[in-house]
């Protein structure tokens, strides 16, 4: 059936959305039947030996197995309606906004999505209206009405590109549901030199069910390699993450469950775990990381809205993770956020929160537009100050976020992105150090309550756009000073009789620890105004001149 005027305006992106979590739900009841036979099949061989029972076992992990890999499929399912939720509201914003612009100029749309003169035309309709296919404007109308037709086309045939696409994958599901969700790829891997683009194109090579089986059995490959479909990492990194967690409960170690990790060619699940566990052995749970992995699930769950996709996993140390609030592949305007000092898993909910109100009100700035905003935790955060004062983690941040931004691009459908990066806090100084050594694929920078940028003018980052901000009353500008700041601070608050405190600490210094200070003018940045009141994290409050320049930067609109 063709995509209407009609169709579009009818469309109800939450009833798609309903039916994800339909499948989504499915999908969790598989996986509960799954470990069920996989721990029965543990006990069965504990308590029956012969060749009875290696058959009867070895028959129960062929149906965990078939479960498991049709656990991925529904999950994939779930993903693509979702996905086609998001491209038809878009359209629908699009829409929506045309039939505006017609009635601002004077004009209506009619029931066959013709732009008309508004009044007493024959099978005119209000707002609501619905049509066959096809349009075309009238002549003796104004340039305005042709721009609006224009408008309501583009939205029709965004609609129809979703359609179609979505209507090809789940057509392929349906027909591996008859010759198999799986297949064994070839050997070969990408390694990690491989750029983001032949990582892709390597993915591009394959069938689904050639993926399928990768992401399964080799989550931590795929889900740690850039310039795959975020989508598909999405489903990789869920899989660790399920695992890291039941290993936690249990007391093993984490470690080897991260995205990026070695790839053991091995499918696991937790009934696997806990089969390898010897009988009456105790182990030591750590209650905290326990928590803070429960945290990030429910951080990530399916069913939040906008859809959060889990990029990256890495459960060792402090943890890391990347979690993106919208799909970036298919988003027009992408916002990556670094966070700064003890940014890790415990305290991660908050920064994610913080990076999706970016998205949140971009979107209720344009919502013809889709945005996706990163939360980018892939690096050793300082703990102290002590680390703060030095480049060292930023530098050795710096090659990963290159590759991430790198790998952004080479997963995009269509249109290339805005790409803008937003780092707040020492995150400024990460994303600054990666810009100057190795380069960084954006659009815009944002250098959020920097403490310095690890370079002395805003040309040396090699950017079409650097912007800069910091309220009066965030510490982070007079705390960090630099040596000769320092210095002369000192001189002019001990030479000048009475005033001499107040000229020397009262206002922001030019010159911090980590580089010339972003928000001073001479840096050369786009200095843009912020509450006075913010503080060091007051940047994000909803309905504050901040966040709505964050927004607009992050569309490429700039401040109000």
């Amino acid at each position: 059936m063709p995509v209407t005027y009609e169709l579009l305006w009818q469309a109800s992106p939450p009833a798609w959305r309903q039916s994800a979590a339909a499948w989504r739900e499915l999908a969790a009841s598989g996986a509960r039947r799954a470990l069920e036979l996989a721990s029965g099949a543990v006990a069965l061989a504990a308590a029956w030996s012969g060749a009875g029972a290696d058959a009867a076992v070895s028959r129960l992990r062929r149906l965990r197995d078939e479960l498991e890999a049709g656990r991925l499929a529904q999950l994939e399912t779930a993903g693509i309606l979702v996905e086609y939720a998001a491209a038809i509201e878009t359209a629908k914003a699009r829409l929506a906004a045309a039939v505006r612009a017609a009635e601002t100029a004077g004009l209506a749309v009619d029931r066959s999505g013709l732009v008309v003169a508004a009044g007493p035309v024959p099978g005119s309709l209000a707002v609501g209206a619905a049509s066959p296919d096809g349009m075309a404007t009238p002549t003796g109308l104004p340039d305005s009405a042709r721009a609006v037709a224009g408008e309501i086309e583009a939205a029709l045939a965004a609609a129809r590109v979703a359609d179609t696409e979505a209507a090809t994958r789940l057509g392929e599901l349906s027909r591996a549901a008859d010759s198999g969700w799986e297949s064994t790829p070839p050997g070969y891997r990408p390694g990690p030199a491989a750029t983001p683009a032949a990582n892709r194109a390597w993915w591009d090579s394959l069938t689904p069910a050639q993926r399928r089986w990768l992401l399964r059995h080799e989550p931590t490959l795929t889900g740690g390699l850039d310039g795959l479909p975020v989508a598909a990492r999405d489903l990789a990194n869920r899989v660790l993450l399920d695992l890291a967690l039941e290993a936690a409960r249990l007391g093993l170690p984490v470690d080897g469950f991260r995205s990026g990790g070695p790839s053991t060619g091995v499918s696991l699940s937790s009934a696997d775990l806990r089969g390898g566990l010897p009988a009456g052995s105790a182990y030591a749970r750590d209650p905290a990381l326990i928590a803070s992995l429960e945290r990030l699930a429910d951080q990530v769950s399916p069913g939040t809205e906008p859809p959060r996709y889990l990029v990256r996993f890495d459960p060792s140390r402090d943890g890391r993770a990347v979690v993106a609030v919208g799909d970036p592949d298919r988003s027009e305007a992408v916002v990556t956020c670094v966070p700064g000092m003890t940014s890790d898993l415990a305290s991660f909910g908050g920064e994610l929160d913080r990076a999706a109100r970016v998205a949140e009100h971009a979107t209720e700035l344009d919502p013809a537009r889709r945005t996706a905003a990163v939360l980018w935790l892939d690096y050793d955060a300082p703990d102290f100050v002590v680390e703060a004062a030095s480049e060292q983690q930023a530098r050795d941040a710096a090659p990963a976020l290159h590759r991430f931004q790198e790998g952004l691009r080479a997963g995009h459908e269509g249109e290339p992105a805005r790409q803008t990066v937003l780092g707040h806090s020492y995150g400024s100084l990460v994303a600054g150090v990666t810009a100057r050594d190795h380069g960084l694929d954006a659009d815009g920078l944002v250098l959020l309550a920097s403490p310095g940028a690890g370079v002395s003018h805003a040309a040396d980052l090699g950017l079409p756009e650097v912007w800069a901000g910091t309220s009066i009353t965030d510490p982070i500008q007079r705390v960090p000073v630099s040596p000769i700041s320092a210095l002369t601070d000192a001189v002019v608050a001990s030479g000048v009789p009475g005033l001499g405190p107040a000229l020397a600490f009262g206002q922001p210094e030019d010159g911090l620890w980590l580089g010339r200070n972003p928000a001073d003018p001479d840096f050369g940045a786009r200095v843009f105004a912020t509450e006075a009141d913010a503080g060091h994290l007051g940047y994000w409050d909803r309905g504050g001149t901040a966040l709505d320049t964050l927004s607009r930067i992050t569309l490429g609109l700039g401040p109000s």
